[in-house]
């Protein structure tokens, strides 16, 4: 695809060249044809370099389908008529000045102006194939793959091997193991300390346990909580029998 873009461009200058031959003949027709004044020879050379504009500008800048497209396409045909006209009865003038046959004078500029036409044409339609082939080209392919021009690592500097520092060993400390008291001991206990001078059977009644748990719950209070001479609750004689 990039040696058809190039082998297109290269087409193009060779018929843009022609183009411009076949325009410097017609303006060189009129202008030997015009009077011998600047004025005269600028307004007879005006209608072929138009054309050449109006071609040079259909054939370098895309134009989208429509009303303006036509209308565009149909100035620059209405230029190219009028050059052809006013071209041709310039050309006539001058070949017959120049000494050629009544039939050859009136054929002559029809050479010219066919090869205006041709040109124009054969430019416009290069034009349009070569923006069809740079729009279809990728932009991967079309951008220059960029050298890997990262620097390559330098290598660390070697490091001297240090020795390490002795850490202090810590001394695990093993974690006494509390047994939680049941639910039953902490209603001992908050009922007791409420009523220290009451009897177990009271405390128990109140804990809502049975005598036996209050009595165990209170032995164990006491060796824990109170002082060894602390003594126990006061029991009811008909629990100290029993």
């Amino acid at each position: 695809m990039t040696q058809d873009l190039k082998r297109l461009k290269r087409i193009g200058w060779g018929v843009r060249t022609v183009f411009a031959l076949g325009i410097a003949a017609s303006l060189a027709g009129n202008v030997l044809h015009a009077a011998d004044n600047v004025i005269s020879q600028a307004i007879s050379a005006w209608s072929p370099v138009a054309l050449l504009l109006a071609v040079e500008l259909i054939s370098r800048i895309p134009a989208r389908r429509g009303a303006l497209s036509a209308v565009r396409l149909g100035a620059t045909a209405v230029i190219a008529g009028i050059a052809a006209w006013v071209s041709y009865w310039h050309m006539v003038g001058v070949a017959t000045r120049y000494g050629e046959a009544d039939s050859s004078a009136y054929l002559l500029p029809f050479s010219v102006d066919g090869l205006i036409v041709v040109a124009s044409i054969s430019l416009v339609e290069i034009g349009g194939r070569i923006r069809t082939l740079t729009d279809a080209v990728p932009v991967a392919a079309a951008t220059p793959a960029i050298a890997d021009v990262t620097a390559p690592e330098t290598p660390a500097a070697p490091v001297a091997a240090v020795d390490p520092v002795p850490v202090p060993a810590v001394k695990k400390l093993s974690a006494k193991r509390v047994t939680p008291r049941p639910a039953s001991a902490e209603k001992v206990a908050k009922v007791a300390a409420k009523m220290p001078d009451a009897p177990v059977s009271q405390i128990a009644a109140k804990a809502g346990v049975s005598v036996s748990t209050a009595r165990r719950h209170l032995a164990t209070l006491r060796v824990t909580d109170a002082s060894p001479s602390a003594p126990l609750p006061a029991e009811t004689p008909a629990l100290a029998a029993a």
